[in-house]
């Protein structure tokens, strides 16, 4: 069986909190060693010439969480931008984002805005923060594009198909992901509302380990299992 080639890895990041609290440690204590995960997985992702890296960084269900974690969690995202864009750049990183960005904080846009500008030109890796992202919401926009289209100028609806769909989708740019990985599963083997549309055939690979603790060791295993499996798309 020949070896599968991974363009496209996406991640659930998840585990934070368990990792903090088993250690009798505050959440943000969890958040911020998170953060160490990220920079060692997009070193990684670099080194081994990965075209495409996508994290789910802020969930729309995060809203949820106690405000004073959220208003940490808006500090952390403005403070990683600042820290870690000029290394990103120096690596020709692009950092790129999805999701209903206008409702983060306002320090939060500002930075990654300057992050997006920074970047904008980059050729090597394609880091994908989803912000305020929820997948049933990335639907839901783009049906409100296709009738806002459909006002404007007429689609014909005949031509209409699942390509033409994903046309409308926050970066239609943006590969289907090859792999799926989802961190710290402790009896939740769920997808948790993320790229819904895009993983119709992603292969996906569920890890007992926590974010904080899933480095380039982990990693690596997981696209290894990746390219060890046969993907068929519905074929024999």
């Amino acid at each position: 069986m020949p070896m599968q080639d991974v363009v496209h890895v996406a991640i659930i990041m998840d585990g934070n909190g368990r990792w903090a609290r088993k250690r009798g440690l505050p959440r943000v204590i969890g958040h911020r060693q998170g953060v160490e995960s990220v920079r060692a997985i997009v070193k990684t992702s670099t080194n081994i010439g990965l075209k495409y890296l996508t994290l789910y960084t802020f969930s729309t269900e995060n809203w949820q969480r106690p405000a004073e974690e959220v208003r940490t969690l808006m500090n952390m995202l403005e403070e990683m931008l600042e820290k870690e864009t000029p290394e990103l750049n120096e690596n020709n990183v692009r950092i790129n984002a999805i999701g209903r960005l206008d409702a983060l904080s306002d320090n939060a846009r500002r930075a990654l805005k300057e992050s997006l500008d920074t970047t904008r030109n980059n050729s090597g890796l394609v880091l994908t923060l989803c912000l305020n992202y929820g997948s049933r919401g990335e639907i839901v926009d783009a049906v409100k594009k296709i009738i806002e289209k459909d006002r404007s100028s007429h689609i014909d609806i005949a031509q209409f198909d699942e390509g033409e769909f994903a046309k409308f989708l926050y970066d239609p740019s943006l590969p289907e992901p090859d792999l799926m990985i989802r961190t710290g599963v402790e009896n939740r083997e769920r997808i948790s509302n993320f790229l819904l549309w895009q993983i119709a055939y992603t292969e996906i690979y569920f890890t007992k380990t926590l974010w904080p603790d899933f480095r380039e060791k982990e990693f690596l295993a997981a696209i290894e299992s990746f390219r060890q499996r046969e993907r068929l798309f519905g074929r024999v």
